[in-house]
């Protein structure tokens, strides 16, 4: 059911910081920040052959991401992000076998401008998962 990793996605506590990281100490084609008001982020895309990071920041007070850094203060790995072909259908599957979609089960459109869906960590072995449509 699951295609390649899309990304893993890194909460941080500067994105400026975390993106001069990426492109000036390790080489990094960096993106420039784009807000995503649905999802109560700014995210900053660090492009690399086989995958992407992508660095997550708190936009707003309402921001998960918000949450995740006052536990974690440093940052530190938020979720891993897979490609499905039909997210309708994953989705599906997934609440038959019993797991757990979170937001009411329906898909968000998501940075990358396509539908996605997070999955319970509970149910993962305690790593938050997201779904994206390709």
């Amino acid at each position: 059911m699951i295609g390649r990793l899309n990304h893993v996605a890194i909460a941080v506590p500067d994105l400026e910081v975390a993106a001069a990281q990426y492109r000036d100490m390790l080489g990094a084609s960096v993106a420039a920040p784009q807000d995503e008001p649905d999802h109560g982020v700014t995210v900053v895309f660090i492009e690399l052959p086989n995958t992407k990071i992508e660095l997550l920041h708190p936009l707003g007070d309402n921001s998960p991401i918000a949450g995740f850094l006052e536990k974690n203060p440093s940052g530190g790995i938020h979720h891993l992000c897979y490609e499905v072909e039909n997210i309708a259908a994953a989705r599906d599957r997934l609440l038959a076998q019993g797991a757990r979609v979170l937001g009411g089960g329906e898909p968000k459109i998501g940075a990358h401008g396509k539908p996605v869906l997070f999955l319970h960590p509970k149910d993962f072995n305690g790593t938050l998962i997201e779904l994206e449509e390709v």
